[in-house]
């Protein structure tokens, strides 16, 4: 039963991705990718749109990073999109709310039905952590997310505490609590470039890198990584 549901949940990432850039492929120009008047275009469009079904598109949005992330889909696509779509603090709210929901379905379906496998692929490499997440798997877990998982891929990262048989209601508010710096300031990112490329004539990387939209999450990014060594250091050391 679990290799079928593997091979159901592997046919199903593929299709997802296949209709996911079916879309985009069909529905961008490629010959006009360098012409910066087609992205004020595609903004120009998009904006519209979302602003005319905004309820509508934050559904779908939703329903499509849930299983994105259920699939073990990148989080960061995502939050540049949703930074777009419905700007800093929507799109931090819709994509918090819906890849936290991903990444809990993401557990269950792995802690089910793939649990010895993991155990004996990732435990091992992962057996100093466990200990420490043992003692308190809430704050540590929380901890872990805040710092970008250590550097590990995010679907991996949502697999982890099956190592050490985390609380799903835990795994959950660590999870949403946890991620939230790190995905508003993509989001402001996101949002930022929209902005940029609704109000400039031309594409300049000076212009763009200047701009308060940009610069402002990207010191923000700068510091939340200074940090996370920081807590790195103090918390996931080995001599800890």
């Amino acid at each position: 039963m679990s290799k079928n549901l593997k091979i159901f949940l592997g046919v199903s990432y593929l299709l997802i991705l296949v209709i996911f850039l079916y879309f985009i492929f069909t529905s961008v120009q490629i010959n006009r990718l360098d012409d910066f008047s087609y992205y004020k275009e595609l903004q120009k469009n998009l904006s519209i749109y979302i602003s005319a079904n905004t309820i509508i598109n934050l559904i779908y949005f939703f329903i499509f990073a849930i299983f994105w992330i259920a699939l073990l889909g990148f989080g960061s696509p995502l939050l540049i999109i949703s930074g777009i779509l419905f700007g800093e603090l929507l799109g931090t709210a819709i994509s918090i709310i819906s890849i936290s929901i991903g990444a809990l379905l993401l557990y269950s379906i792995g802690n089910f039905f793939f649990r010895d496998l993991v155990k004996i692929t990732f435990e091992k490499k992962f057996k100093k952590f466990i200990s420490l997440f043992q003692k308190n798997e809430f704050y540590y877990f929380l901890i872990f997310r805040f710092i970008g998982g250590l550097g590990i891929p995010f679907g991996l990262q949502n697999l982890i505490p099956i190592l050490f048989d985390m609380k799903k209601i835990n795994y959950f508010f660590a999870t949403f609590f946890g991620l939230i710096p790190n995905f508003f300031i993509i989001n402001t990112i996101g949002a930022g470039l929209n902005t940029y490329i609704e109000q400039a004539e031309n594409f300049s990387m000076i212009e763009l890198i200047s701009t308060k939209e940009i610069y402002l999450p990207i010191f923000m990014f700068v510091g939340l990584i200074l940090l996370s060594l920081i807590i790195k250091k103090k918390f996931f050391d080995d001599k800890n």
